[in-house]
């Protein structure tokens, strides 16, 4: 584990130039690397020997990145990936075939609760959903014979719960099975849900940390924690695997067996491979990371503050407010600050939020989140659409329900234009 702080790591992590070489992280783009021997090239899909054959596997770009990312969040191995969805597919996978079941926090993003309730449910794995306030009783009343894994989010898309990591981990952990935490949000400059108990981490790199909404992405990082052979529910790590030769995972590479599993088959199989240019842009990104998470802090909690007071906002649900539920969580796990978003009910319901969000000037209205600029979207009518009225009751989205995704402008412009636009929201609203 480095001994470098985390804001070095952003910085200088993952790539040590030597003499001659250059400074930045390369961009190297080649689908294949040139060998002198067929044995050596054996040893490589044999996995006796490290390196880079073809770039669905690895790439020195991508693997320079995936070691800064490893070493933010503690862990012992990171594999990036082409999306965010990519990653949470590919940690699940991993870990899952047909026939097994795996429990998940009900306040996640849309996207992944279409993954886990319709996508994997065809490929034949079960999923059963518990609150993110859910009871030590209640997660251990979702658990079966065949269940495989844990997930949730450490600051959910967009409901905002606070994830009680120790919790989840803990129950996951009695039934031996690991937890997998999406940091998202967050970032591992904010909190590194391993240091609780987390055994998996997943991020969308798309978004805070690439920061400037250039480059799909995300990674899988391994903790190197969970023991795969006391468990004795993942006899894929334990046993050999024929695909190779008779290779055992928990054998052949100890505490980074998860790790290495998710590259040599689900990468190698499903081949949702990062381009190199998109591990540069993200590495760019991740450079100012811990400088704009802070920014992004400050300018979020100064606007829900002033959400909070305004006669047109129904309520306000940010996870760095005093009044939030979450107050404790937060102080708990997210000391230096939980992320630039906010959910908002507006007054006058899905009206008067369309109207709100077509009247702002500065904060536009794109199908994104947590990037340099502010922006805003309606999640009932776009991103969690596919759910039905009941589901997005279930997980907090009502009709009012309007994400407001705080870039690192002056807050002062910020605020000056969600106040005109939320003035025009209720003369649309009394229409």
């Amino acid at each position: 584990m480095s001994s470098e702080h985390l804001d070095t790591l952003c910085v200088q992590g993952g790539w040590t130039p030597k003499n001659g070489e250059p400074r930045v992280v390369p961009i190297v783009q080649s689908t294949t690397f040139k060998y002198d021997s067929g044995e050596h090239v054996g040893d490589l899909f044999d996995l006796k020997a490290a390196g880079h054959f073809y770039t669905r596997l690895s790439n020195p770009s991508a693997e320079a990145v995936e070691k800064k990312i490893a070493a933010l969040e503690g862990g012992v191995g990171a594999m990036l990936t082409s999306s965010g969805q990519a990653a949470t597919t590919a940690a699940l996978l991993t870990l899952c075939k047909a026939g097994d079941h795996f429990i998940a926090s009900a306040s996640i993003y849309g996207g992944t609760a279409n993954l886990f309730n319709v996508t994997l449910r065809k490929l034949g794995v079960e999923v059963t959903f518990v609150s993110p306030d859910a009871t030590a009783a209640d997660i251990q009343a979702a658990f079966r014979p065949n269940t495989k894994a844990v997930f949730g989010e450490t600051v959910a898309n967009p409901a905002l719960d606070v994830l009680d990591i120790e919790a989840f981990a803990k129950a996951a952990h009695a039934n031996a099975v690991p937890l997998i935490v999406d940091n998202t949000f967050p970032t591992p400059v904010l909190c590194r849900p391993f240091d609780f108990g987390a055994d998996i981490v997943v991020h969308s790199t798309s978004k805070y940390m690439d920061g400037h909404a250039v480059a799909l992405g995300g990674v899988v990082v391994d903790s190197g924690r969970f023991d795969w052979k006391a468990s004795g529910r993942f006899p894929e790590f334990t046993q050999p695997d024929a695909s190779y030769h008779g290779l055992v995972y928990a054998e052949a590479f100890g505490p980074a067996a998860f790790i290495v599993k998710a590259r040599v088959q689900f990468m190698r199989d499903i081949g949702a491979a990062p381009a190199p240019m998109n591990a540069f842009l993200l590495n760019l990104g991740m450079e100012t990371l811990h400088l704009r998470m802070e920014r992004h802090c400050r300018n979020a909690e100064a606007v829900a503050a002033f959400l909070e007071k305004h006669p047109s906002v129904a309520w306000v649900k940010y996870p760095g407010l005093a009044s939030s539920k979450d107050a404790a969580r937060v102080k708990k796990y997210l000391p230096r600050g939980t992320c630039g978003v906010i959910s908002c009910g507006i007054r006058g319901g899905r009206v008067a939020a369309v109207k709100f969000m077509d009247s702002l000037r500065l904060v536009a209205l794109v199908v994104h989140v947590a990037d340099a600029r502010s922006s805003v979207l309606h999640p009932a009518s776009s991103s969690h659409r596919q759910l039905s009225d009941e589901q997005l009751a279930a997980i907090g989205i009502t009709p009012d329900l309007v994400r407001i995704s705080v870039g690192i402008e002056h807050p002062g412009d910020i605020i000056a234009d969600l106040a005109q636009a939320l003035s025009a929201s209720q003369q649309a609203s009394w229409k």
